[in-house]
């Protein structure tokens, strides 16, 4: 006997905050500017450690499977944020009214209500536990942080980490320099050379978001500060210890690529092991040159796009360009340097033809070892505002997705040699790369239909 078709009804609020489900509408989610019905091969229980979100001057709409209309309602369309290791392969389809305020930057997941339980459009891609907290009290962590705190008194980025990242936002890896494990953040960047649309530490002044998630560093740690994290961190985590430049309360690490290049030096020269990493929007070749020959093991790249048109109205850069991008991976891989894409899924955009036949390029021609698949944090309907902007009086109709799920198969196919997850590897001291050296991979051009072009 085959299994039922699981169908969930839609989700939504009242004002006073209570989340319900309708009795007869169906759930509906949104990839780009289309709406429709789950895939099933996208619908999965909502992970614990997720959040629901009210989506304010939002309304809430689902399908009626009898009439096959599409009706909207007087309350509150609702969206998850999916725990750390998912990726979300929808949006939620809402109806917005006039003066709807722009939602802030968080990722937002469409999610149904079936069988007793919430059900969200998204995607296990990494097994790593190191970001799940539910077995580990709140005191132990606050505990840890007061005794580093007490033990190193003169570390400004320690206080750093502990005061503002653990105490105040909660920064998962934080919190894990706290417990001594896994992955220790390495803030040391107050400045940035790109804009981008979606930053959570710092916005312009003619930017509409009013609030960031987080406030940027306002010191630069000393090499010798940056070193005693690492060597702390190396202490307490004994088997796997990650220590990572660029984190979400700074700018851009390469800005800094002198003293990163020193401390890993000095790290390195006093016997330090472990994978040094180093998330970036990698701008700067020459620093990448410097940072390699210094230790660095891995590479972390920030993108929304393999598309230079659409990156470029994300990140806004400042004094580079994509082609300096494309560069620094090159200049990576042909030292050693495991290189990971940090891609930013926005789902609807990212997965269509065009980007798949661009990202493979990027991937392939550069010598890309890992795609990290990572949500996208902006508004849904601002996004598709930026990136159909531009395009003159005609309207840029986004192509049709093939969905989260088909997407990964497919480049894996082009690129078989790549890696997939969400958190950035324990590689030992130095990687064994299977990724090509740049020039070594040729791609046949994939057929696409035309329907608006972004280059």
């Amino acid at each position: 006997m085959a299994a039922q078709r699981l169908e969930p009804h839609l989700v939504m609020a009242d004002e006073r905050g209570n989340i319900y489900d309708h009795p007869d509408l169906l759930m509906v989610c949104r990839r780009g500017a289309q709406w429709g019905l789950p895939r099933p091969d996208e619908l999965m229980p909502l992970p614990e450690e997720s959040e629901l979100f009210l989506l304010p001057g939002r309304r809430a709409v689902g399908l009626d499977p009898q009439s096959g209309e599409i009706e909207s309602q007087e309350e509150l369309a609702v969206a998850a944020f999916a725990a750390p290791a998912h990726t979300l392969s929808a949006h939620p389809a809402f109806k917005s009214d006039a003066h709807a305020p722009l939602l802030p930057l968080f990722a937002y997941g469409a999610v149904g209500f079936a069988r007793g339980r919430f059900y969200v459009c998204a995607r296990k891609v990494d097994a790593d536990p190191r970001q799940q907290f539910r077995n580990i009290p709140r005191r132990r962590i606050e505990k840890c942080a007061r005794d580093l705190l007490r033990d190193h008194p003169a570390n400004r980025l320690i206080r750093h980490i502990l005061d503002n990242c653990v105490a105040r936002y909660d920064c998962p890896a934080a919190r894990n320099f706290a417990l001594g494990r896994f992955e220790a953040p390495l803030p040391t960047s107050r400045a940035c050379n790109a804009r981008c649309v979606g930053c959570i530490s710092a916005q312009d002044k003619d930017s509409p978001l009013t609030v960031t998630p987080q406030c940027r560093l306002t010191f630069t740690p000393e090499a010798a500060e940056i070193v005693e994290v690492m060597q702390l961190h190396e202490r307490r985590e004994t088997g796997s210890p990650v220590y990572s430049f660029g984190q979400g309360c700074e700018g851009d690490p390469l800005i800094n690529a002198d003293l990163l290049a020193e401390s890993v030096r000095l790290f390195r020269a006093g016997g330090g092991r472990g994978t040094v990493n180093c998330n970036t929007n990698a701008s700067r070749p020459e620093a990448v040159v410097r940072l390699a020959e210094a230790g660095l093991t891995s590479l972390r790249v920030s993108c929304n796009s393999a598309r230079e048109a659409l990156y470029q109205r994300y990140y806004r850069p400042v004094d580079y360009t994509f082609a300096d991008v494309r560069a620094s991976i090159r200049e990576a891989r042909a030292r050693g340097v495991f290189v990971s894409l940090n891609l930013l899924f926005f789902p609807g955009v990212t997965d269509t033809e065009e980007e798949l036949a661009a990202l493979a390029r990027l991937i392939g021609e550069n010598g890309v070892s890992m795609v990290q698949w990572r949500n996208l944090n902006i508004d849904p309907e601002w996004y598709i505002r930026l990136i159909s902007s531009g395009q003159g009086d005609q309207t840029c109709a986004v192509p049709p997705s093939m969905g989260l799920a088909v997407f990964m198969k497919r480049l894996k196919k082009l690129c078989p040699w790549l890696r997939y997850g969400y958190f950035n590897p324990y590689l030992g001291d130095r990687a064994e790369i299977s990724a090509p050296l740049p020039g070594q991979w040729a791609m046949p051009e994939p057929r696409t239909r035309a329907f608006c072009s972004f280059h």
